[in-house]
């Protein structure tokens, strides 16, 4: 029977003939149908994934294993694969096929990769917990009453409920490790610039950057690796590609860092207390370790949740103005006196109600008379946003956050109030502001059962420390509850 752990030991298994491409496939297709009622995919590609394994089951018989060799990922509805539909959770695009392939999945294609399926999101990837999607809400496979995290929810329960071997999201404000951290899996967003944004939907194009999902450091390292290469079709692209290894990464425990935490976040009330207590805890142990770990005041903590809606509206506003219904996408049967009315029926129809919200704020904080006082305000605090960033990482490797305020909370609990829902990215908002590397990995659970993770960030450029550090915190974990078995 097959079964995954990392992509080291699936290639392992097929160069010792113990399983094949297309009996992994199965096994997936399999899972996802028998998981069908979270409604984390879209759309299955069931016979050209499995036609992709038979092909590669016969090439590697003749001796070729790329670095993806049969590697079975699943893809965000917001990511172009030419041929495929691309709806962004949308009844706008609804039934849209891409006519090209994004550059990050393109760059996994050539390592020989199998992509399964396109999986369920908030619409236009704005929201929190994946309750805005034209496909219905996802569940969490852990609770179903639960939400999964958004808005790259239906990513992150294909990999939380073994339905592919890792998933791409994106991330515009935590849309990556909100959905790890609600699922008990790893989540990582890399630097603004470090994979080609080319064939990603945009919805705030100086926020937004493709994330990976998996279970392991070692094959999201991978992926990451893989994605982060040039792109010409991408000027905003980091120009300084990396290649980790195993070895590049994964550090001894004993290896020291200088941490740093925010006391107005380990003091905020939004937080959960035994979340703070188990973060204070990781704390404590880093220093009893030899590690530098420091407080440090952060003054901005509650103009990040407001500036970063001010930014991604008015950015949203301008981006989705192309959907109009003219040369593709929904168009309303209603009988139209004038384009004006055109328009209007279109977007109407086509937009659900928080895309709506959130291009109407973005309208608003553009318009004459308030432009100054709301989008020149909001960049203003992000400029002093980046300079206190630079000026941390003068002095520390990594900051040290909670990824959400709470575990998962049940389906319906926060879809009334907006700014409930908004507030709880309030932790995750601060790296794609300031453009940093940010990952959520799963270190613990509640006493309500459901898990939840650490967040680190890191100096943009570099994902290696990003890496390294969630090493020796999992190997840390580890070696903490293997002691506590003994």
């Amino acid at each position: 029977m097959f079964s995954f752990s990392n992509i080291q030991q699936y290639h392992a298994q097929l160069l010792s003939g113990e399983t094949s491409c297309t009996e992994a496939v199965k096994h997936f297709l399999k899972n996802i149908a028998q998981n069908d009622h979270l409604n984390a995919f879209v759309e299955v590609y069931e016979n050209e994934a499995l036609e992709k394994a038979a092909a590669l089951d016969r090439k590697r018989n003749a001796g070729e294993l790329k670095k993806l060799h049969g590697v079975v990922i699943a893809i965000k509805d917001v990511l172009c694969y030419k041929d495929h539909k691309v709806t962004a959770g949308s009844k706008i695009l609804k039934g849209f096929v891409s006519l090209f392939t994004a550059t990050a999945i393109q760059y996994l294609l050539d390592q020989d990769a199998i992509i399964i399926g396109t999986c369920n999101c908030d619409e236009f990837a704005m929201g929190s917990s994946n309750e805005n999607s034209a496909y219905g809400n996802v569940l969490n496979a852990l609770d179903n009453s639960k939400v999964p995290g958004g808005s790259s929810g239906g990513s992150a329960v294909a990999v939380q409920a073994d339905m592919c071997m890792l998933s791409l999201g994106s991330d515009t404000g935590g849309s990556v490790r909100q959905p790890a951290d609600f699922c008990g899996i790893i989540g990582l967003k890399p630097g603004y610039g470090r994979i080609s944004r080319y064939g990603l939907i945009a919805y705030a194009s100086s926020f937004d950057q493709v994330g990976i999902f998996g279970k392991t450091l070692e094959d999201v390292a991978l992926l990451l690796s893989i994605m982060s290469q040039p792109d010409a079709s991408d000027s905003t692209m980091d120009s300084s590609p990396i290649e980790p290894t195993v070895t590049d990464f994964q550090v001894n425990i004993n290896k020291k860092f200088r941490f740093t935490y925010f006391r107005q976040v380990m003091e905020h009330s939004s937080l959960d207390p035994e979340i703070a207590g188990s973060i204070q805890n990781e704390l404590s142990n880093l220093k009893a370790n030899g590690h530098i770990v420091e407080e440090t005041d952060f003054d901005l903590l509650d103009y990040i949740v407001p500036t970063y809606y001010v930014l991604t509206t008015a950015e949203a506003s301008s981006n989705l103005s192309r959907y109009d219904g003219v040369r593709y996408g929904y168009r309303s049967k209603e009988q139209a006196a004038s384009l004006t009315d055109f328009y209007l029926h279109n977007r109407s129809e086509g937009f659900g109600k928080e895309v709506k919200r959130r291009i109407m704020l973005g309208t608003f904080v553009l318009s004459t008379g308030f432009y100054d006082a709301y989008f020149n305000k909001a960049q203003q605090v992000r400029k002093l946003l980046h300079n206190q960033v630079k000026d941390l990482f003068e002095k520390y490797d990594a900051i040290i956050l909670p990824t959400s305020p709470t575990t998962a909370f049940s389906i319906g609990q926060k879809d009334k109030d907006p700014l409930a829902m908004y507030l709880a990215d309030i932790f995750t908002v601060f790296a794609n502001l300031a453009g940093l590397p940010a990952i959520s990995i799963p270190l613990y659970r509640h006493s309500n059962r459901m898990p939840f993770g650490l967040q680190v960030l890191v100096k943009q450029q570099r994902e290696l420390t990003l890496l390294a550090v969630s090493s020796l915190l999992m190997q840390q974990k580890a070696h903490i509850q293997h002691e506590e078995i003994l």
